[in-house]
C-alpha cells in the first residue's frame, strides 16, 4: 500500500469509530449531596450547591445548576452526564467549598464539610 492509501484507511476507521461513539446513549448519574458543619457534623440548611460541567481544558460551561439543601443538609439531582463536574457549595458564615470531581458511576454521593472562616492575621494594627 502506498502512504496515502494507509492514511485514507486510518481516517475511515477513525470516522467509523467516531460514528459509533456518537450513536451511544450518553451515560448519566444520580447525585446526592450532604452538607455538614466541619466542627460538629450538624447539617447546613439552605446551602447553595452549584454544579458546572467542566471541559477537557478545565473551563466550566456557561449556565450551570443550583440546588438548595433541605433541613437535613441534603440535596440531590438526577441525570448529570458522565464527565468532569465542578461542585461549589456556598453558605453564609462558612468558607466556600469548590472542587472538580469525575462523574463516572450511576449513583454518587458527596459529603461536604464546610469550615468556619479562619481568623486573618495582619502586620497592621
Amino acid at each position: 500500500m502506498r502512504h496515502a492509501d494507509v492514511i485514507l484507511v486510518l481516517l475511515l476507521l477513525l470516522g467509523v469509530a467516531a460514528a459509533k461513539d456518537k450513536d451511544k446513549p450518553q451515560q448519566a448519574s444520580n447525585l446526592s449531596f450532604v452538607v455538614l458543619k466541619d466542627d460538629n457534623g450538624k447539617p447546613v440548611r439552605n446551602a447553595s450547591v452549584i454544579l458546572h460541567q467542566v471541559n477537557a481544558r478545565g473551563h466550566q460551561s456557561q449556565g450551570g445548576l443550583q440546588l438548595k439543601t433541605d433541613n437535613e443538609g441534603k440535596a440531590s439531582y438526577t441525570g448529570i452526564p458522565y464527565g468532569k463536574l465542578r461542585i461549589q457549595v456556598i453558605a453564609p458564615g462558612f468558607q466556600t467549598y469548590g472542587e472538580d470531581h469525575e462523574i463516572n458511576q450511576p449513583e454518587q454521593e458527596f459529603v461536604i464539610k464546610l469550615k468556619r472562616p479562619q481568623e486573618q492575621h495582619t502586620i497592621y494594627k
